[in-house]
């Protein structure tokens, strides 16, 4: 990979992008789409080919409808913005998008995009009802022009396979006036193990109004000198401290959730909350700025078994290696709507079936050390290979995982892509081939991991 584009170009308006395209397809160059520089591999600001980056940077409008409880929100604009200003207009309204404030919208939803209201709402994706995309022949579509296969496939298909995603028209959800959340954490001193164990039961049937996560780290341990690792269980609850209680007394005693334990704010509050942040001030969510991390690599996986007590003892003897130092582990529950969407509904399959979401993240500082660290997390996810989905391991495009699979270096075979196009899409990457086919046959908008055409080899100018 080069980390050197040919040049950064920062549209003001739609229009202006419409040259770049018809430039760079003249020229033979590449183009990276930058809505918040997320791209876990890097692959909206890096290349092995000569390319531009199309940073959305300033196309980052966002008009509420409250009335009709929709949003148009520009490909630019980042999630924390989002947020902050639907709760400038309503205290009951929200969107089910991710936890990472500094995420932006273009990238996030057209991969799917999910957070801790997925079991209530879905994905992000699930919730869009009209886009604007710019295609390879430089005509800005909406959902009618575009047609329904193209509107499809930048639903979690990933957008920058078919074009250049402007802007989404989002369905607004309900939210409660007060919502409840809690983070409780527990050491495998403090029977962790089981606790989990449990979880894996019964997380996915939870009341959808109800989320709870799982964090695995390791921390200091209270005996001098010593480490260990804590399970933290975060929530978010649609309700009421009154209503949350007996509910988890109900479904989830081994918690032993209080009443002290709980705090009940407001939704737009929750989002700063669960992101780990001080609810206070609010604009927080207008801060662009992403945390200074050095080096990270993060890889997925989906359960559909609970994993045996003996298979969670491994992974804490992973979590005891020196590697491991700033390793996370969450577990994402699924159930309630994820559960009733269909695996064909839009590109991401990953619905009824699977208990919970496996994400693996790993920091460091020096480049130096990248070997060391990539080989603990591959040799983690190596260990959870019996205890995960199979034929094929799946995986969540959102958390790319060049690991997986690339395509061939200029020319996309759909043999290659499949190693990992089945991963993250199952049975609907077939459509997306025929999709990419239909709107990019020449394959210009391409990348490591880019959906290929059939049959086709890119040129100069697209012929």
């Amino acid at each position: 990979m080069t980390p050197k584009p040919l040049v950064i170009i920062t549209p003001f308006n739609e229009s202006q992008i419409q040259p770049v395209i018809y430039c760079a397809k003249e020229n033979g160059m590449q183009i990276r789409v930058r809505s918040g520089g997320h791209d876990l591999e890097g692959l909206s600001y890096t290349s092995e080919e000569p390319f531009v980056i199309l940073d959305l940077v300033n196309l980052r409008e966002i008009n509420v409808d409250v009335d009709k409880k929709t949003v148009w929100i520009q490909a630019g604009a980042r999630l924390g913005e989002l947020y902050y200003r639907i709760a400038e207009k309503s205290r009951t309204l929200g969107f089910p998008a991710g936890v990472c404030p500094t995420v932006g919208a273009g990238g996030h939803i057209s991969g799917g995009g999910y957070g801790v209201l997925l079991r209530k709402y879905g994905l992000a994706a699930d919730n869009v009802i009209d886009a604007r995309i710019i295609d390879v022949n430089g005509r800005i579509l909406d959902r009618k022009s575009m047609g329904e296969d193209l509107f499809w496939a930048i639903r979690g298909g990933g957008g920058t396979s078919f074009g250049v995603v402007l802007a989404w028209k989002l369905q607004l959800v309900d939210v409660p006036e007060k919502v409840t959340v809690f983070t409780i954490a527990r050491t495998v001193e403090q029977n962790a193990t089981n606790i989990v164990h449990r979880w894996q039961y019964i997380a996915h049937k939870l009341d959808e109004d109800l989320a709870v996560r799982v964090y695995i780290r390791r921390v200091n341990s209270s005996q001098d000198g010593k480490r260990t690792i804590q399970v933290s269980f975060q929530s978010l609850f649609l309700g009421s401290v009154d209503r949350l209680l007996p509910l988890m007394q109900r479904s989830f005693p081994e918690l032993g959730l209080q009443r002290e334990d709980c705090t009940e704010m407001s939704w737009i509050e929750s989002t700063l909350y669960i992101y780990e942040l001080p609810v206070e001030p609010l604009d927080v969510l207008l801060n662009r700025t992403q945390a200074n991390i050095q080096y990270l690599k993060v890889k997925a996986d989906y359960v559909q078994k609970p994993i045996s007590k003996n298979g969670l003892e491994g992974i804490w003897k992973r979590f005891f290696e020196e590697e491991a130092e700033e390793a996370l582990l969450v577990f994402v529950p699924y159930g309630g709507r994820m559960d009733e969407i269909s695996e064909s509904a839009i590109p991401f399959p990953h619905r009824a079936g699977n208990l919970y979401q496996i994400d693996y993240y790993v920091y460091w500082d020096e480049e130096e050390a990248s070997e060391r660290y990539l080989n603990w997390i591959r040799r983690l996810y190596s260990y959870m290979a019996p205890y995960v989905t199979k034929f094929p391991r799946a995986a969540y495009v959102n958390y790319r995982d060049l690991d997986i699979g690339v395509n061939n270096k200029g020319n996309t075979s759909y043999a290659q892509a499949s190693i990992w196009g089945l991963k993250y899409f199952k049975n609907n990457f077939n459509k997306l081939v025929n999709v990419k086919t239909k709107v990019d046959p020449s394959n210009f908008f391409r990348n490591e991991q880019s959906i290929p055409p059939l049959y086709s080899r890119w040129t100069k100018n697209g012929k």
